[in-house]
C-alpha cells in the first residue's frame, strides 16, 4: 500500500516535470526566430529592434529555469564521479540524499527570495532598464514555478533514495531511457 503510494507520487512529479521541460524546450525554436529576425533587421534592413534583445535574454532565462527540473530528470546534470563510482550503491543514496537536500535548502531561498522580489516589482512596477523596458513581475514568477519544479523533483528522487536505503528495493524501476 504504502509503495503503491510513493510510487504514484513519483510518477505524477515524474509527469509534472517531463511536461514542464518539454514545454521550456518549446522556447528554443521562438529564441531562435526571434534572434535570426534582429539579426535580419539590424543588418539587412538596418533597423534593429528594441524588443528582440529583451524578450531573448527573458527567454533564454525561462529556458534554463524551467529545464533544470527535467535535467535533474534526465540525470543530465554535471557529476564529480571521481569517489561517487567507487562506491556501493547505498553510500551513493547517502551522497545523494546529502547533495538533494543541499539542493532543496537552496532552492527554497530562492523561492523565498523570488517572492519578496515578485512583490517589490509589482509594488514598484520594476522595469528592465532599456529602451523597451518590460515589467519584471513575469520573471520572478517564472523563477518560483522553476524552483518549485526542481524542488518536486529533488523530493521525489530522496523518495526513491530513501526507500532503497530502507528496503534494499527500487521504488520504481528505472528505463533505460531514464525514466
Amino acid at each position: 500500500m504504502l509503495k503503491t503510494i510513493l510510487t504514484n507520487i513519483c510518477v505524477s512529479v515524474d509527469w509534472v516535470v517531463r511536461q514542464a521541460g518539454l514545454a521550456a524546450a518549446l522556447i528554443m525554436p521562438v529564441l531562435a526566430l526571434v534572434v535570426a529576425f534582429e539579426v535580419f533587421s539590424r543588418y539587412v534592413l538596418g533597423k534593429p529592434t528594441v524588443w528582440a534583445f529583451d524578450l531573448s535574454l527573458f527567454m533564454f532565462g525561462y529556458l534554463a529555469a524551467l529545464g533544470g527540473a527535467y535535467a535533474q530528470q534526465k540525470r543530465a546534470h554535471i557529476n564529480v564521479d571521481i569517489l561517487y563510482l567507487k562506491v556501493s550503491h547505498r553510500t551513493r543514496c547517502v551522497f545523494n540524499l546529502i547533495s538533494f537536500s543541499l539542493g532543496i535548502f537552496f532552492l527554497v531561498i530562492i523561492v523565498m527570495m523570488s517572492i519578496g522580489k515578485y512583490e517589490e516589482a509589482i509594488e514598484f512596477d520594476y522595469r528592465r532598464q532599456s529602451e523597451w523596458a518590460p515589467p519584471m513581475f513575469h520573471f520572478w514568477i517564472m523563477m518560483i514555478i522553476a524552483s518549485g519544479l526542481f524542488i518536486a523533483q529533488l523530493a521525489r528522487d530522496m523518495l526513491a533514495e530513501l526507500y532503497f536505503l530502507l528496503t534494499g528495493h527500487a521504488l520504481i524501476e528505472e528505463n533505460s531511457d531514464g525514466n
